[in-house]
């Protein structure tokens, strides 16, 4: 009776690898020149060099893998059997060192909050951008709760949110602050005179939605000095919320970043008044952290969200 024996496939097996890139890259470079002469002048190495790595690649498989004619070495069905697995070590030994150079930078995966997103990190990714121009930048944008969710599940690299919010597997630190501020259509009755709190407490409100930084300060500067507060929408996004109000049909409460050319340019809305200070917090989670040191110099340059965990994440989260 036949018994199969299990081998683990993580197993280690007691064999130093003889191998050389070096003798591969020789063999590769004979095979197109067929001499050791064009292999050398190819590789920038003496011909003695070359001959040395062919014959030591041939003495470790244990076979010939050219035809001596002549001064011509020519490729032989040994030969031609390797030849396409050496090529494709090589190319990947390559590509592997390419990884590492400055002509070949990581791709930098972001994730930000609406208001940083749309405001503050274009102008800093196209610095960024003209300082690596090989590097490849992913920005996702969406409320802080979900930035968060991002940086933590390994997802994005680096995340920045407005708010105080907090994660239990993120350290966060403050990056810069910013002003929010109550705005009103230009020709609301409130936009000509400075708004009490009788005022605002029988205002209507169009809000940022429930998880985002904007609507966490909002909250945070309204209701302590408000009664009642009648929320009429909650919409997903800042552009919405000035689109809504431009309309006349509430006061928002946005960052100032975020309706600044509305009130100065397209004079759309008025500031009636400012509540309050917004903190932005920019971190990095996951594996790149190369991208934040002072060598790479990420987009935020500044305090940053370390991941507590340690990379890389477990595979299956829940055991």
């Amino acid at each position: 009776m036949c018994r199969i024996i299990p081998v683990a496939v993580n197993q280690k097996i007691d064999q130093r690898l003889k191998l050389t890139l070096r003798q591969l890259e020789v063999f590769a470079a004979v095979a197109r020149g067929g001499t050791t002469r064009a292999a050398a002048d190819e590789i920038s190495r003496s011909q003695s060099a070359a001959s040395n790595a062919l014959g030591e690649l041939e003495a470790v498989l244990g076979a010939q893998l050219f035809d001596r004619v002549g001064k011509k070495l020519v490729i032989n069905e040994n030969g031609r059997a390797l030849l396409p697995r050496a090529a494709g070590i090589l190319e990947q030994a390559v590509e592997t060192e390419a990884l590492f150079t400055a002509a070949h930078a990581a791709s930098l995966r972001l994730a930000a909050s609406y208001t940083i997103g749309e405001y503050l990190l274009p102008v800093l990714i196209a610095r960024w951008k003209q300082a690596n121009p090989r590097s490849h930048v992913l920005l996702d944008i969406a409320n802080t709760h979900d930035v968060f969710e991002r940086v933590a599940s390994f997802r994005s690299d680096i995340g920045f949110i407005e708010g105080t919010h907090s994660h239990p597997e993120l350290s966060v630190s403050k990056w810069r602050s910013d002003e929010i501020v109550v705005v009103a259509a230009a020709g609301h009755p409130l936009a000509e005179r400075r708004a009490g709190a009788r005022q605002l407490n029988h205002a209507t409100w169009v809000l940022r939605e429930p998880g985002s930084g904007t609507r966490e300060a909002s909250d945070r500067w309204l209701i302590p000095h408000l009664t009642q507060m009648e929320v009429e929408l909650e919409l997903g996004s800042n552009e919405a919320v000035k689109r809504v109000v431009a309309a006349g049909l509430g006061l928002g409460c946005l960052s100032r970043l975020a309706v600044k050319e509305a009130i100065a340019y397209r004079r759309q809305l008025k500031s009636l008044d400012f509540l309050g200070t917004i903190d932005f917090q920019t971190g990095s989670g996951g594996a790149p952290k190369a991208c934040c040191d002072s060598q790479c110099q990420a987009p935020s340059s500044t305090a940053v969200l370390t991941n507590c965990r340690t990379w890389p994440p477990p595979q299956n989260r829940n055991s």
